[in-house]
């Protein structure tokens, strides 16, 4: 059977199919981009949080050291009274229960000391780990800095190219009606990854599905080069040359 050449919506219809081909594959060399931004991205996250970790160590000690602090201040104004209690009784008996509160004072604010002293080394080991983590993260952002700028770069490059291809894609677009645009985009959205929207007639099938298409159906397409969806898997059809 004779057939036509392709009209020009069709011929539109296929650079506009041609066209999105090319921006379907650099939206996906930006989804590339993406897993090199997130292990770059985690790599830091837990340098902070390992920063964040040790600075609630030195917190959560410093907090210990002012409740220590306050604690042998405490003691100390009572041992000192126990001292001036001491110095003030004259019987033996008075003196032997005075001396006990004031030993048992001045043990209680050694262990405390002691302690204290415990809770300054560690505060300061605590706070040369924050120091170290700090600088640690520095060395990590200075490590990645060539990697996150190479990437920016691509980044950069590949949304050039998409605007580009958004801009061709637009003018292309003009030479297909409004109503198979519509119906174009449609099906694309319906069908994102999963193939082509338009197909040529294969022999007197879909040429995506293999359904046979009726002939009186076929002949008008061959004829007036009109456009058809395939019933059964939904894309849009044409008689080819």
């Amino acid at each position: 059977m004779e057939t036509k050449a392709l009209s020009p919506e069709i011929e539109s219809l296929l650079a506009l199919q041609a066209d999105d081909r090319v921006l379907d594959a650099l939206a996906a060399k930006i989804a590339g981009l993406e897993p090199r931004a997130r292990e770059l991205d985690r790599a830091r996250a837990a340098a902070e949080e390992a920063i964040t970790r040790a600075r609630g160590a030195v917190e959560a000690e410093e907090k210990r050291q002012a409740v220590m602090q306050a604690r042998i201040a405490e003691h100390k104004q009572l041992h000192t009274r126990n001292v001036q209690q001491l110095e003030a009784v004259r019987k033996l008996r008075d003196a032997t229960a005075a001396t006990a509160q004031v030993e048992q004072a001045r043990q209680m604010l050694a262990a405390e000391e002691s302690e204290l002293e415990t809770i300054g080394r560690r505060l300061g080991e605590l706070r040369h780990a924050v120091e170290d983590k700090e600088r640690a993260l520095a060395a990590l952002d200075e490590e990645q800095r060539a990697a996150r700028e190479a990437l920016a770069a691509d980044h950069a490059s590949v949304e050039g190219e998409l605007a580009t291809a958004r801009a061709r894609r637009d003018g292309t677009a003009i030479g297909v009606s409004r109503a198979l645009l519509g119906r174009y985009d449609r099906i694309r959205q319906r069908r994102k990854g999963t193939g082509d929207v338009v197909y040529p007639l294969r022999g007197p099938s879909c040429g995506n599905c293999d359904t046979a298409i009726p002939l009186q159906r076929r002949t008008i397409m061959q004829r007036t080069g009109a456009i058809e969806p395939c019933e059964a898997c939904g894309v849009l059809l044409y008689a080819g040359n």
